[in-house]
């Protein structure tokens, strides 16, 4: 995915290297055995991203250009965001696509789309 910000394109990859490094942001536990915990941070980003959640729609970005080059500011991915010119709406449905069709991203992500579906039906 690209994005072109005052004038200069990033791009973000949502691959194995973003999912693990999103992934250890939480540890959640496992049912039925104490004191163990597994990596749970792609899918509370996702969930985060189809309630609209702005602030991790950048955490999201920043970690998909984590190791790009040009390498964005999370204080330029904000004065994004914050752009009129930007349509948040189309960057969350963009950045949700991408997720949606990239390998390491797919199954969890079309798992919590039908999930938010059945619920807002």
């Amino acid at each position: 995915m690209e994005l072109t910000i005052n004038g200069q394109v990033y791009s973000f990859k949502f691959n194995f290297g973003f999912l693990q490094a999103l992934n250890k942001t939480v540890m959640i536990p496992v049912d039925g055995i104490k004191g163990v915990t597994k990596p749970g941070g792609l899918g509370l980003s996702i969930a985060s991203l189809y309630s609209g959640d702005v602030e991790e729609l950048v955490n999201v970005l920043d970690f998909a250009n984590k190791g790009q080059e040009p390498r964005v500011t999370r204080n330029t991915l904000i004065e994004y965001i914050d752009s009129p010119e930007t349509d948040i709406d189309k960057l969350f449905d963009t950045v949700l696509d991408f997720l949606a069709r990239s390998n390491a991203t797919k199954k969890l992500t079309l798992q919590i789309k039908a999930e938010v579906e059945r619920q807002t039906t």
